[in-house]
């Protein structure tokens, strides 16, 4: 069988956007012209040498040229902000949550908002909040909130005007009818899985199904993250193909577009009850793309749905070029259409069943292309998280499905919801067990550099490790260094 070669026309586009536009909130507008011009120069060369179509090379100087102006007046916009003249003071703010908050340490929690007032004065912008767990446990997204609060410089570039420190107690406003009613829906939710389960498993299914990690203790994240299963703990493309899928299989029953138009509602609800984070926004614009293609009864192409997501994503939320989530989840999701289904066509070809090869393939591709930016962010890489994902993908699908399921019949059904929730007991149970089981193993976790040293190590790391592993020779060296890697952690530990 022939495979299919990738439809790749629009990734140079795609991924200028994306340089342009993180150099330019990075180091500012020149930065971004700089990297524009580089991008036309790289593909001018490239079309010079494979002979590639020159509109291809328009396509990049224009897009190149849009977000370099788009982006410069972002930044300009956020370096004159009214409330630049105000850091080091402080003053009487109204903010409305975009975001759940996290919860720090020292009953402190941490959440994003988009200001709306600044001492009276009607004003926008991106804010960081700060804020005491005690007087602001009420905090949900979409409820406007007045506080007085100290402003400061914002701590990271991301278009964000400032970080605001509350110094009082709030005065609460009304979100949305819709913000409310999927507040309403997470936290009946969590009340149904702490009712009918036992404490980590009642904390890990909000997390697992609505991205809700508010009552994760810091061992339990610790543990995921040294297994590297933190990824199932922010919502992704994994579960919308997970939710969208299961409403399409309706398509027998009440036909292909009723399905489609069940799927898109689906989705529309979905995303509002977990919030549009980075993975989730781009999730559900692939997923929407997904469900053109089967109404319009055109094949679904991986890469050029993925390389518009970030287009369009760019376009409405340019922060999410220096979001690490938002590379984490575009990054994976390359590999997994791009890398995963060649080295399952291999394996398959030596003799491996073809369920066990897709998924050892997922996993270590997956592992390939996240761990480097994992590595920079936090200076860490997991020995176990292949295997420990192998271990555990069998009970994610009807984690999501059953517990979907049931947030959807919170509120309506509360008893059906917690029957529904028990039957996830068993599932969560090895989830939460491998994730101890694996942390716990020696050398499981490897100190890395961490920022852009432990990036580049890392990503070298593995690309010897790929182009080793085609000859006998290169496996027994690779399999030799992780053994010395492994005892040489275990020793200094």
């Amino acid at each position: 069988m022939v495979a299919t070669v990738p439809d790749v026309r629009l990734v140079p586009s795609a991924l200028t956007s994306w340089a342009v536009t993180a150099a330019g909130i990075v180091w500012g507008g020149t930065a971004a012209v700089v990297v524009a011009a580089v991008a036309v120069l790289v593909a001018a060369l490239i079309a010079w040498r494979v002979h590639m179509v020159w509109p291809a090379v328009v396509a990049v100087a224009a897009v190149g040229l849009a977000f370099a102006v788009a982006v410069g007046l972002r930044v300009d916009d956020a370096e004159h902000h009214p409330i630049v003249s105000r850091y080091g003071t402080t003053s009487a703010v109204v903010v409305t949550p975009s975001e759940s908050p996290r919860v720090l340490r020292g009953m402190r929690m941490m959440f994003r908002a988009k200001l709306v007032s600044l001492d009276g004065q009607q004003a926008t912008g991106r804010v960081v909040v700060f804020a005491s767990g005690v007087d602001y446990g009420d905090v949900t997204a979409g409820r406007p909130a007045a506080f007085r609060a100290h402003i400061s410089r914002p701590m990271r570039r991301d278009l964000s005007v400032a970080v605001l420190t509350a110094t009082g107690a709030p005065r609460w406003g009304t979100a949305s009818l819709v913000q409310r009613a999927a507040a309403d829906v997470r936290a009946r939710f969590a009340e149904a899985a702490r009712t009918v389960l036992p404490g980590e498993q009642a904390a890990m299914l909000p997390a697992l199904v609505l991205g809700d990690t508010s009552a994760l203790g810091e061992d339990v994240e610790a543990e995921f993250r040294a297994a590297g299963l933190t990824h199932l703990t922010a919502v992704s493309g994994a579960n919308v193909t997970i939710v969208c899928g299961a409403v399409l299989l309706t398509a027998g029953l009440v036909g292909p577009r009723v399905a489609v138009a069940l799927a898109a509602v689906a989705l529309i609800a979905f995303v509002v009850v977990v919030q549009p984070s980075a993975s989730v926004l781009r999730a559900s614009v692939m997923g929407s793309i997904a469900l053109f293609a089967v109404l319009s009864k055109r094949r679904r192409q991986a890469i050029p749905a993925l390389s518009a997501c970030v287009l369009v994503l760019l376009v409405a939320a340019p922060e999410l070029a220096v979001d690490v989530g938002f590379a984490l989840s575009v990054s994976a999701t390359a590999a997994l259409v791009v890398v995963a289904p060649v080295w399952a066509r291999r394996l398959v070809d030596r003799g491996w069943p073809q369920p066990l090869a897709a998924a050892v393939s997922v996993a270590a591709a997956a592992q390939l292309v996240t761990a480097p930016l994992v590595a920079g962010m936090s200076g860490t890489f997991s020995m176990v998280s292949v295997l420990a994902n192998l271990a555990v993908a069998v009970v994610i699908p009807p984690i999501t499905v059953i517990g979907t399921g049931a947030a959807v019949l919170t509120t309506p059904w509360p008893a059906a919801a917690e029957l529904m929730i028990r039957f996830t007991g068993p599932e969560l149970w090895w989830l939460t067990h491998v994730a101890s089981w694996a942390s716990a193993l020696p050398g499981a976790v490897v100190t890395t550099p961490s920022g852009w040293p432990g990036v580049m190590t890392v990503a070298i790391a593995g690309l010897a490790t790929v182009a080793l592993w085609r000859w006998k020779w290169g496996r027994i060296a690779v399999v030799g260094a992780g053994v010395c890697l492994v005892a040489w952690t275990v020793g200094a530990a």
